[in-house]
């Protein structure tokens, strides 16, 4: 039975291009699941319920998974932790300016 692929992946390894379909597809719902807690922040200029150190935490597991991708040369896990290492930064950030004691809730 012929195998189909993607140009420039080889034929006969079709599980090569699912994986990385897959990892893709993962990747990107999981930076995505990261938006609507960044966009709550920003709107209400809280983050009272936030957990710093869970973030802080995943924040430095997300850092260990883009020095993972560079190592293996993932172009998906590379892309997908460098905009969740953004996105988790930017958390992090908006969570400490609006919780510091005195701080301006516009």
């Amino acid at each position: 039975m012929p195998t189909f692929a993607p140009e420039g992946l080889t034929p006969g390894m079709p599980e090569r291009w699912m994986t990385e379909l897959i990892g893709s597809l993962a990747g990107f719902c999981t930076t995505l699941s990261l938006v609507p807690q960044l966009h709550r922040i920003w709107r209400s200029k809280s983050a009272h319920d936030l957990s710093l150190a869970m973030f802080a935490v995943f924040g430095l597991g997300i850092g260990l998974w883009l020095l993972y991708g560079i190592g293996i040369r993932s172009p998906s896990v590379i892309a997908a932790n460098s905009l969740s290492l953004v996105l988790v930064v930017a958390i992090l950030t908006l969570a400490l300016r609006y919780e510091r004691p005195g701080s301006a809730r516009h």
